[in-house]
């Protein structure tokens, strides 16, 4: 095997970057830099896959900024039988949505996870895709790439093992982040509803993982199958690569606002806010019914706002974002870190819409009512929101012979025995809290009334039932959606609602395909101040409709013979009500499923799209969102899974567009004193370090200009391939390339800096001289380019003294392909010096 000074630097560097993360990588909440190649705002699911995938190339530097502050693993977060205890706890935004008045006039909470891991270490567990046809939908509402094939592999990419109960291993991936697996414990009133789902012609879906989910299935969770514990996207893309020097992550930070090229708020940077609230949370409070699955959950262990003053550049179409604006806090001052590549939004649904408009990307009249001057007029911020709303039920088994998760709660010595074969053996109902006995049946094989439900819903106009005065895009978008969903509920391949069968009695039913439109929107300058959340959930009569059918098909369910063995109670809904006491069960009992989605939807911008197919906002140069605001439709899934493979696809759509992109530079403005590190938090943790010499800080700014400057080598020639920082093979995303990893860079810069041609034949003639400059070459391109790709100067030194003694001739011949035989042996004489150096460097011989 050839193996050049290049190609041993290129080792080099991937294998001594990660031994020295080791000893001086990032802690959580070190100071930061002053600025970075990628600055990612929300470090929930897709935050932490985008920010991880990233720093995977070592020349670049990432930074990940969220709100929340990382969990404590307590057994809350962590064992599944708490599953829900911890919503209106300390990782929840504790948000609610306005009265809605269409239902029984009341708000209802909307929790979402504010937390390293963001809604991971909040939701049911659930792991699911949904099917085919939702993302052919993506793809036909002019998304080309986003369509079933274009994502499967992404899916597969997030997973690390899978265990099934009966599975295609062509579509499940083995070597990913996240553990995917079954619990060590089934109720037996799962084959009691599925052999009931069956009987009444619902198939079962034996793996929904192919993208077929019209039916019963059995649907795994992110559950560590060794230890029976989460595996969140905290665990799972954070804790293992936490040495990254080039992975940043900051927590309790909130973005109040983007920094935009040439757009200065004077009132808004460096100053406290006196109004909304003082962390940026809402009003809910306490626990608000966990799931809404049932049974109970087991014990679990104002000021005016600001006036803005702004003074903005003229309107501009390919705005350029330069960094963001955070803060830990309402009254505390503003700090601010600059981009030089891109800034990517990853907030959620509803924060990700609430900084974009804060940063004046939004609707111009919304905007310019609240006194933010327009930056870029996006009609579809904060519309198109689509959610999975549920209805719970109860229906109460009375079969004692059938163990009951509501012994849990009711029956203490019994959990007590459950809590210690838990922890003894990591088995029994503890591992089982998440609902995995599930059902999404089709409307066809469930329902008399689909062909009047359909024609109905076919003779709306498009404006029917959307809030009034809605920009005509944003109409256009949703006429299209509404095509799309119609022809699908129409079939029996598409799932029409949910059933969560939570195995005591509860048929939780929720609509999986909405036709109703909410919105969400800032109400106040103030970045501290919750956003308004509208889901205006069944403003569509469409969807009470199926909510309706699918209670009706509860009680087919029930009057099975396989399900009166439960003898089950009747009690929400009565067995006998009539469409009237439905609607009022409907009115007093939807909740959300924790989906919200949409907001910043991916579709053309003539349809009230916010982002194209690139995920890039409309407008801008470097903006991305990556979350599950971009969905166009919101598919019939828990969302979980869907956001973990559109945050992998992205980040390899990032890679693909850093190949050509040139890194910005930092501002003029920002002077040479204020480019120092910027103290994360008031308390920041420092990281260990290692004395590499007076006066010596890692800096990126070296890697930056490196990583522009050298010519891009084509993925088949490139040996970087060998070296990949990554175990992973990113999927092809198609009509573009693999990104330029520092391993290519290397060799590209060596190659294109001093060398030495010499003949074969004339290889043993050189003079001292010719020698001495070849020397002097080697030396400096040996040193130059390990410093520059981040190793420290005196690790570098010492690393290009080991090898100086080897004959700079033959070092600078090795490229020749001479057949003399010398090669061979300057080479075997170069990794020698090299395994002597690392022993030597790293006391490997114990000394």
């Amino acid at each position: 095997m050839r193996f050049t000074i290049p190609a041993m630097l290129v080792f080099l560097v991937y294998l001594i970057r990660p031994v020295l993360g080791l000893m001086y990588g990032r802690d959580l909440n070190a100071p930061l830099l002053n600025s970075y190649d990628y600055i990612v705002c929300g470090c929930g699911i897709s935050g932490l896959v985008v920010a991880n995938r990233l720093s995977e190339d070592y020349g670049i530097n990432v930074l990940c900024i969220e709100a929340g502050q990382a969990d404590d693993y307590e057994a809350i977060v962590q064992v599944p039988v708490y599953v829900g205890a911890d919503i209106g706890g300390i990782y929840d935004w504790d948000l609610s949505t306005v009265p809605q008045m269409q239902l029984d006039g009341a708000a209802r909470p909307m929790p979402q996870g504010k937390a390293l891991g963001g809604g991971s270490i909040l939701n049911a567990m659930c792991w699911n895709r949904g099917g085919q046809d939702d993302y052919d939908a993506w793809a036909d509402l002019g998304n080309p790439g986003w369509d079933w094939d274009g994502i499967l592999p992404y899916f597969m990419k997030a997973i690390a093992e899978e265990y099934s109960i009966n599975y295609n291993p062509a579509v499940h991936g083995f070597s990913g982040p996240v553990q995917v697996s079954y619990p060590k414990y089934f109720y037996p009133q799962s084959v009691n509803f599925f052999d009931a789902l069956n009987y009444l012609g619902v198939p079962t879906e034996f793996d929904q993982a192919e993208g077929s989910t019209a039916g019963a299935a059995f649907v795994p969770t992110d559950l560590d199958p060794n230890n029976q514990t989460r595996s969140d996207a905290r665990v799972s893309y954070y804790d293992p690569y936490s040495t990254r020097e080039n992975f940043h992550v900051i927590t309790g930070q909130h973005v109040t606002q983007l920094i935009i090229e040439g757009i200065i708020d004077d009132a808004a940077t460096g100053n406290p806010t006196s109004g909304g609230d003082t962390d940026g949370e809402g009003t809910a409070s306490g626990n608000t019914g966990g799931l809404n699955f049932g049974p109970e959950i087991a014990p679990a262990p104002a000021a005016a706002p600001r006036t803005k003053l702004v003074r903005r550049a003229p309107y501009s179409s390919q705005l350029r974002i330069i960094g963001v604006e955070f803060a830990p806090n309402a009254t505390a001052p503003r700090q601010t870190v600059y981009a030089t590549r891109e800034v990517i939004v990853a907030a959620g649904s509803l924060h990700s819409t609430q900084l974009l408009e804060l940063s004046g990307i939004g609707p111009a009249a919304l905007l310019e009512q609240l006194g933010i001057t327009v930056a870029l007029n996006l009609p579809g911020v904060g519309n198109n929101l689509q959610d999975h709303c549920l209805v719970g039920t109860f229906y109460p088994y009375n079969n004692a012979s059938y163990p009951s998760p509501s012994e849990l709660t009711t029956n203490e010595t019994y959990n007590t025995e459950c809590e210690q074969e838990f922890y003894a053996d990591k088995t029994g109902p503890w591992t089982a809290g998440s609902p995995n006995a599930l059902a999404f049946p089709s409307l066809p094989l469930t329902s008399n009334n689909t062909d009047a439900i359909l024609s109905n819903a076919s003779s709306q106009s498009p404006t029917d039932y959307l809030l009034p005065g809605l920009d005509s895009t944003v109409v256009a978008g949703f006429e299209a959606q509404k095509e799309s969903l119609i022809s699908r509920l129409g079939t029996t391949t598409s799932a029409a609602y949910e059933i969560i069968n939570n195995n005591a009695g509860s048929l939780t039913v929720s609509v999986m395909h909405p036709l109703s439109r909410g919105v969400c929107y800032i109400n106040s300058p103030d970045p501290f101040e919750p956003p308004v959340i509208d889901p205006r959930w069944l403003s569509n009569p469409t969807d009470r409709s199926v909510l309706i059918e699918a209670l009706k098909f509860n009680r087919q369910i029930l009057a099975t013979p396989s399900m009166q063995l439960l003898q089950a109670a009747q009690f929400v809904p009565p067995v006998d009500a009539d469409d009237d006491a439905l609607n009022q069960v409907i009115n007093n009992g939807i909740r959300t499923e924790f989906h919200p989605s949409g907001t910043l939807a991916m579709l053309p911008l003539e349809m009230g799209g916010v982002v194209d197919s690139t995920l890039l906002v409309y407008g801008t140069q470097n903006l991305r969102v990556v979350d599950a605001s971009i969905f166009p439709l919101v598919p019939a899934a828990h969302l979980q899974a869907v956001v973990y493979a559109v945050a992998e696809k992205a980040a390899d759509i990032i890679k693909a567009a850093a190949v050509a992109a040139q890194p910005s530079a930092i501002p003029s403005s920002v002077s040479t004193a204020a480019q120092s590190t910027i103290p994360a938090t008031t308390q920041a943790i420092n990281p260990s370090t290692i004395d590499f010499g007076a006066g010596y800080t890692p800096t990126p700014s070296s890697s930056t200009t490196l990583s522009t400057s050298a010519s891009p080598i084509p993925a088949s020639n490139s040996t970087s391939s060998q070296f990949s920082s990554s175990p992973e093979t990113s999927p092809s995303v198609p009509g573009t390339q693999t990104s330029v990893t520092t391993g290519t860079i290397l060799i590209s810069t060596l190659s294109s800096g001093p060398s030495v041609t010499t003949p074969a034949s004339a290889s043993s003639s050189i003079d001292a001289a010719q020698s001495s400059a070849i020397k002097a070459s080697i030396d400096s391109s040996v040193i130059a380019v390990l410093t520059s790709a981040g190793i420290p100067p005196p690790l570098a030194t010492s690393f290009e003294s080991a090898v100086a003694t080897q004959s700079p001739t033959a070092a600078a011949t090795s490229d020749v392909g001479s057949s003399s035989g010398g090669e061979p042996q300057s080479e075997q004489s170069l990794i020698a010096a090299f395994i002597a150096w690392l022993i030597a460097f790293f006391h490997l011989d114990g000394q």
